[in-house]
């Protein structure tokens, strides 16, 4: 596994591919391969984890030339972050790489669907995260209660950061972002922006003494990772709640066991004591939720479903009964119905007692 700075790990890559041209030999590089074939549940550690598989990047292969230096012209790029000391976007990487090969028409990247992969590539290759390298993604998630954050000089109390909370950047890590404060007793990470602000507007996190963390649906790393900080440096557990649906236990799936796609990750970013707190499909029940208010499952719900049961980290017998006992109903249902008993019945009745009662899925 390459070690170093991130920027000694980048020079690294280039001063492969120099010493394969002072050889004679054609310049290669090992990418490990992320697809679920190179992926496997540790049960011991919790995670998903990346398999040892890897595929030869070439010059000189017709087939792999164009992604060979695609791949280094975003290295230089990620390098010259490195030695100025910047922060850019996925869009600025992909703009910087951008050109036309001279006496062609034939351009380096097309589109930036094909510059972001390549980063992704690089990630793994060199085990540092994409923040680590520099690159930011544009901020998606907001968080407010009981912490105190340091970005970059400045102290954040989330405490007095209005109803919407404060915007969760992407890169998360030291030294730009510290975490000088964490007074809270759990963090929730709430799924959906609708809930966030209801939790927030009747000031669920000062009454229950939490963090409140929203990432507007699938969380995006900087969410994911800032609870996993909070979780490893203060010992906070961490409350998922999501809709009662399959991309609700998948989304509950990623931030506990880490994602398939970007499995390299998963020790940084995975929360393997993560709780589900709900939606359950056995809540609609508990909470006498009219059957009228449950959206009726479609064929691509059932086949998630069923995808999701197979899955290792879902063998429990819990979460067996618990995804059964949706695809037995028919049935899925939002967070938002519960809207349907009162505009607060989520602060004031379901969390409640979901946490006095402990009701929650491991």
């Amino acid at each position: 596994m390459p070690t170093g700075t991130a920027e000694q790990r980048l020079v690294g890559l280039a001063d492969l591919v120099v010493e394969a041209a002072r050889k004679k030999r054609d310049p290669e590089i090992e990418i490990p391969v992320r697809a679920l074939s190179n992926v496997a549940f540790n049960p011991k550690k919790r995670i998903i984890e990346m398999k040892d598989a890897t595929q030869a990047r070439s010059l000189f292969n017709l087939g792999m030339a164009r992604k060979f230096m695609q791949t280094m012209l975003v290295a230089d790029a990620l390098a010259v972050l490195q030695r100025e000391k910047l922060t850019t976007s996925l869009r600025e990487i992909y703009y910087r790489t951008k050109h036309t090969l001279r006496d062609s028409t034939e351009n380096t990247f097309d589109a930036q669907d094909e510059s972001d992969p390549i980063i992704e590539d690089i990630e793994v290759a060199l085990a540092a995260l994409r923040e680590e390298l520099q690159v930011a993604a544009e901020g998606r998630g907001s968080i407010v209660g009981n912490v105190v954050l340091v970005d970059d000089g400045d102290a954040i109390d989330c405490t007095r950061a209005g109803k919407s909370g404060h915007t969760v950047p992407s890169i998360v890590e030291e030294p730009g972002i510290r975490i000088r404060k964490c007074a809270a007793d759990f963090v929730l990470l709430v799924e959906k922006a609708t809930q966030f602000n209801r939790l927030s507007e009747d000031k669920f996190w000062k009454r229950h003494n939490c963090v409140l963390v929203t990432g507007n649906g699938q969380p995006p790393r900087g969410v994911r990772r800032l609870c996993r900080r909070i979780h490893d440096e203060w010992k906070k557990p961490v409350y998922v709640l999501v809709d009662n649906d399959p991309w609700g236990y998948y989304i509950y799936s990623v931030v506990k066991q880490g994602s398939i796609n970007l499995a390299f990750e998963s020790q940084r970013m995975a929360i393997p004591d993560a709780k589900f707190i709900g939606l359950s499909s056995y809540d609609p029940e508990k909470h006498k939720l009219p059957r009228n208010v449950g959206i009726r499952l479609t064929d691509k719900d059932v086949s998630r479903a069923k995808e999701i049961l197979a899955y290792p980290w879902f063998q429990k017998k819990e979460w067996q009964r618990e995804i059964r006992n949706m695809l037995a109903s028919g049935l899925k249902f939002e967070l938002d119905a519960l809207a349907n008993k009162d505009f607060r019945y989520l602060t004031t009745d379901y969390l409640p007692r979901k946490l006095k009662e402990r009701d929650w899925l491991d």
